[in-house]
């Protein structure tokens, strides 16, 4: 699949690149897809809430009344579940929502995701850039000039450029990370991936070991 390398400014530079069919060109697969997906928003979780079980509560441990011809369930103390203000039976507790996915599922899931983008024409290459200073107003200029402008875009740089990101840091439908660091979730969660040219070596290399 070709694809035709733009200037910041939107205009062609005269080259194309290649996307690589094993890459941007498979069938996709929706199950590792929604596998993949599930695995990044379930480590987003803190996983700590937390609620006090009947020896947690703070509370007399005096026994409120006799063993046996009371005419109800021995409840013990004050701090018993079936009493207000005692502990909850079976209640949550701290822990972690993240579970192990195999690589080249997670490999499947990013090749599917880039492939969705490919067929939707929802990727645009331009050549490698920079900024001088971080400047909201400057990167704002680049999305209306590659026409991106609206919609929520992610850029895909070779390596970290603090100046790019913290551009892009204040504009609400606007990410930036580096090709290293590309997951299956931010590609489809953006409608138009913007692609440093030089992204795209470390694109290849990392999804067709």
């Amino acid at each position: 699949m070709e694809v035709s390398v733009l200037n910041i400014n939107g205009q062609e530079t005269g080259r194309k690149v290649n996307l690589n069919e094993a890459i941007f060109g498979i069938e996709p697969n929706d199950h590792v897809l929604w596998l993949d997906v599930k695995q990044y928003l379930a480590a987003q979780r803190q996983g700590t809430a937390k609620s006090k079980e009947r020896s947690e509560v703070s509370g007399s441990t005096r026994k409120l009344g006799r063993q046996k011809g009371g005419g109800g369930a021995r409840r013990g103390d004050i701090n018993s579940p079936v009493l207000v203000g005692g502990g909850r039976v079976f209640g949550p507790k701290p822990r972690n929502y993240d579970f192990k996915l195999n690589k080249k599922v997670k490999v499947l899931a990013r090749k599917s995701a880039l492939s969705y983008k490919a067929q939707a024409n929802g990727i645009v290459v331009v050549e490698d850039f920079t900024m001088e200073a971080p400047k909201t107003k400057d990167f704002i200029n680049i999305t209306k000039n590659l026409k991106v402008e609206g919609k929520k875009t992610l850029v895909v740089l070779p390596e970290v450029n603090k100046n790019v990101y913290l551009s892009a840091r204040n504009l609400q439908g606007a990410e930036v990370m580096t090709a290293s660091t590309l997951n299956t979730y931010k590609v489809l969660n953006a409608d138009v991936l913007v692609i440093a040219e030089s992204s795209l070596n470390t694109i290849d290399a990392i999804l067709t070991k």
